[in-house]
């Protein structure tokens, strides 16, 4: 099916909003459009086989038997109805159409009643018919062709090609388009998130090319199995994709998907559409994978999701910390905690414990891909969450590479995104290596955007990153670090550092002024040791005066105190005090000391980061010393961080432009505003 069909059958089911417009809002008109597809095409894709199962459930109805098992052999499906209704003849019975619309929906099996049930259907076929609009609705749905094969119109016979293969009128893989062309839609209407729910096309068909087709080899042996999951899968398209691609390789190979989805339209699609494929319908679970895992002790082949950018974990906080607390590193987040308001690298833990284990003679091992923003990248100091769980990821050698993709390829944001790509069965040659590839210049613009979309990836462009991907990773097997203007290779540890603290000394000179008098006064730890009003009085004619050395200071307010009769208190605080209060920081001013011991100032305290395996004090005589001769590293604060500067490592110097170059353009530009105002004027 082109895109033209694929368009014309979003625009019919579009159309009933003009149906709902004033007895629902816009962004109410999913509630009722997404349902009514669901079931139509349900219906069509059952149609061949509705007699026979029909007679078979009254042959069987009144047997002690497992009516469903005969049932669902019978419809040649995972689901079924035995009912005799359809949307045609509901909707030509107007008085009665909610009564024989609720039944019809009862006569289907018990899964796919679970997928209606998640659309809240009852509530919505109540609400039509309050308005007088559900045989209409009804019957606008009857009228959509979405039968999966081609049919004569006069015997209703499905449609084959010379080689006796059915004519496919709408695939599973379009029918795929049509939910995510409505759910945009819908998005727009109700300004929501349409990313929450799915990811364009060539951008998953890039994902899943990056994550698969490094083991097409493997994956072309006769009697292949393979599994994928994807823990936010919305409504299947990444599933259905990578199910693609390995059967494309391999028509004999047999691929088992299973997903978990929050939200629950999304949930009924992705279930509904794993159903019309012949997929397990009870692999999609419904819930939050973080609070209530779906697939708990599960492994799989394959793991790619697309996790909503930048959302916070708050609803699930007490559960995962939990977690984190009395499982540790036995659980899925003992790493570490990300920020409670980004639970990306969440879901990236969560796969990662789903990954199956490499066996001792070298089989078995998962690949899993990711999108993500920028954040987790860079985000998080030394020893902060974020940074505990890059460390934990390099440090086992599972990141094989990034992808930064271009901006403004997704339909809910204009930001820059990155494919992590790992994999606990990296090649020889290339573990405790990193491949990053820059194909932010991979992109055509769209003749017309799409909500925040405004750029795609051209079948082109895609065969070209995932040549260069592969290329990539075997230039790592034969060279340390491979360098190529839109790729490079890493070792792990070229993105751990140290972070130091760089100290310096306290270095006073001491002065009495009217200000230091008044401090003086109000100081509670002097006030406590001794008369803060005979002291201030004592010093005023110290007011003016200045010394380089705490020692000469010292010997002048003591003699001052003394002709005044005010007694120099014994101990630390008073000392301490009067230092903090006459003292000013001065460059040139005396180190002051601690038991032998230069005093730090933590108002001079500096951080560097210092690559591992780097030498601190070496980076300290090389990069600190020259400027600042008296620093030195408190090791015992130093930390070990780790972070990915995408950006950073392909960044390309930009000269300015000359300035009379600039010039010449501004001189340009006033030229053609002072036309614009003549020709206003006149």
């Amino acid at each position: 099916m082109n895109s033209s069909k694929h368009t014309e059958l979003a625009n019919h089911a579009w159309s009933v909003a003009d149906l709902l417009r004033g007895d629902y809002k816009p962004s109410d008109y999913g509630k009722v459009i997404l349902p009514f597809i669901v079931l139509r095409r349900l219906e069509c894709v059952l149609e061949s086989n509705r007699d026979k199962v029909r007679m078979e459930y009254d042959r069987l109805k009144d047997q002690n038997v497992d009516v469903a098992r005969f049932l669902r052999r019978a419809s040649g499906r995972s689901f079924y109805n035995v009912s005799g209704y359809t949307l045609k003849s509901i909707a030509n019975d107007s008085a009665q159409a909610a009564k024989h619309l609720i039944a019809y929906i009862g006569a289907f099996s018990e899964n796919a009643q679970e997928v209606m049930e998640r659309y809240e259907f009852p509530q919505q076929v109540r609400r039509l018919d309050n308005a007088g609009l559900l045989y209409r609705v009804v019957g606008r749905f009857a009228d959509l062709d979405l039968h999966p094969y081609q049919r004569d119109k006069k015997t209703g016979e499905i449609l084959t090609d010379d080689d006796g293969q059915p004519l496919v009128n709408v695939s599973n893989h379009q029918m795929g388009y049509v939910f995510e062309e409505l759910i945009r839609r819908f998005a727009e209407q109700s300004n929501g998130p349409a990313g929450d729910h799915f990811t364009p096309r060539e951008v998953i068909e890039l994902m899943v090319n990056l994550l698969i087709a490094p083991d097409d080899d493997a994956l072309s042996i006769p009697g292949t199995s393979r599994t994928v999951m994807d823990p936010a899968c919305g409504t299947g398209g990444m599933l259905s994709a990578a199910e693609e691609h390995i059967t494309k390789h391999n028509p004999s190979a047999t691929v088992t998907v299973f997903g978990q989805e929050l939200n629950p339209e999304s949930w009924a699609i992705c279930r509904s559409d794993m159903m019309i494929k012949g997929q397990d319908p009870e692999n999609i679970k419904f819930g939050n994978s973080f609070s209530d895992d779906g697939h708990r002790g599960a492994h799989f082949d394959y793991l790619l999701v697309n996790p909503p950018f930048g959302v916070d974990w708050k609803k699930v906080k007490d559960e995962i910390e939990t977690e984190y607390e009395t499982l540790g590193e036995s659980g899925r987040f003992g790493a570490g905690l990300p920020r409670i308001n980004d639970g990306s690298l969440l879901f990236l833990q969560h796969m990662i414990s789903k990954m199956k284990p490499v066996t001792a003679d070298g089989k078995g091992g998962s690949r899993v891909a990711i999108v993500f923003n920028g954040s987790p990248l860079f985000t998080g100091a030394a020893e902060s969450g974020e940074s505990r769980i890059r460390q934990w990821i390099l440090e086992n050698d599972w990141l094989e590479g990034i992808v930064a993709l271009p901006d403004q390829l997704f339909y809910n944001t204009g930001i820059s995104t990155y494919f992590w790509i790992l994999t606990n069965r990296k090649a020889k040659g290339h573990q405790g290596k990193v491949v990053l590839l820059d194909a932010r210049d991979q992109f055509a613009k769209m003749r017309k955007s799409l909500g925040d979309k405004r750029k795609l990836i051209t079948p082109d462009q895609i065969k070209q990153i995932t040549r260069l991907y592969a290329e990539a990773l075997d230039a790592a097997k034969d060279t340390e670090h491979p360098q190529h203007s839109k790729v490079k290779v890493f070792a792990n540890e070229d993105f751990g550092y140290r972070r130091i603290t760089v100290e310096r000394p306290l270095k006073l000179r001491f002065e009495v002024t009217e200000e230091t008098l008044t401090a003086l006064a109000a100081s509670k730890p002097i006030q406590k040791v001794s008369d803060a009003d005979a002291l201030t009085t004592a010093l005023k004619p110290l007011v003016g005066q200045a010394w380089t050395t705490k020692r000469a200071a010292w010997d002048a307010l003591r003699s001052a105190m003394a002709e005044a009769g005010v007694l120099w208190p014994s101990g630390t605080a008073f000392q301490k005090a009067i230092r903090d209060i006459i003292g000013v920081r001065d460059p040139a001013g005396e180190v002051q000391l601690v038991k032998g011991n230069p005093e730090l100032d933590p108002e001079l305290r500096d951080y560097e980061n210092v690559q591992l395996g780097e030498d601190v004090e070496e980076y300290l005589r090389r990069e600190v010393l020259p400027h600042v001769p008296d620093a030195w590293i408190d090791h015992d604060k130093t930390k070990i961080g780790y972070e990915i500067p995408f950006t950073r490592h392909f960044y390309v110097y930009k000269p300015p432009r000359a300035l009379a170059e600039i010039d010449a353009e501004l001189k340009a530009l006033e030229a053609e505003i002072q036309t614009l105002l003549g020709e206003v004027t006149e």
